[in-house]
């Protein structure tokens, strides 16, 4: 059982990480957390070449360590998804990020629901290889029938559990996108 819900709070924790990367109202690092830059041929994560900052509610700072990359980091902001255009000075590159339309709140939404759909549907694989476990256990004979019974019955609602709260993860993440 430890181990059911050590795994589905990975799930958790993984759907709080892509749901960070949602761009929302306000600026927020986590934007660029999926952002990566072909840095002298390989590629890395942004925030191992430049620190990030928010000086406003509606700016993204970033300060380049290396003057050589800035062009690098401009190139992989201009072709990601987040729509941003950026603004360079020197080794600082600012992003301005603009009201968000209906439409594009709307589209975040569906996106959310996705993610938190792909979230549900590992944690009911992991319940269902937890229950194909105790039904090997009980085809061998280390586990009784009441007690594999009562297992998959702590499995389900474990997993009731984990699903309830990326329910109310959706929910609060759709809320603040469709906050004005």
């Amino acid at each position: 059982m430890s181990e059911l819900k050590s795994r589905m709070e990975k799930s958790v924790e993984s759907l709080k990480a892509t749901l960070a990367g949602f761009r929302t109202g306000r600026a927020s690092p986590e934007l660029l957390n999926r952002l990566t830059v072909s840095y002298y041929g390989s590629m890395v994560p942004v925030k191992q070449v430049a620190a990030i900052s928010v000086p406003e509610p509606r700016v993204i700072m970033l300060n380049v360590f290396d003057k050589g990359g800035v062009k690098d980091v401009e190139r992989a902001i201009m072709t990601s998804d987040l729509g941003l255009q950026p603004q360079t000075d020197g080794t600082i590159i600012r992003l301005r990020l603009p009201e968000l339309t209906e439409d594009r709140r709307k589209d975040l939404v569906k996106q959310v629901k996705k993610a938190v759909e792909d979230a549900k549907v590992s944690v009911r694989n992991i319940r269902r290889d937890f229950v194909d476990s105790i039904k090997a256990q009980e085809k061998d004979k280390s586990v009784s029938e009441d007690e594999a019974k009562k297992k998959q019955d702590d499995a389900q609602k474990t997993t009731d559990h984990y699903i309830g709260i990326l329910d109310s993860l959706a929910k609060d993440k759709e809320a603040e996108i469709m906050t004005v």
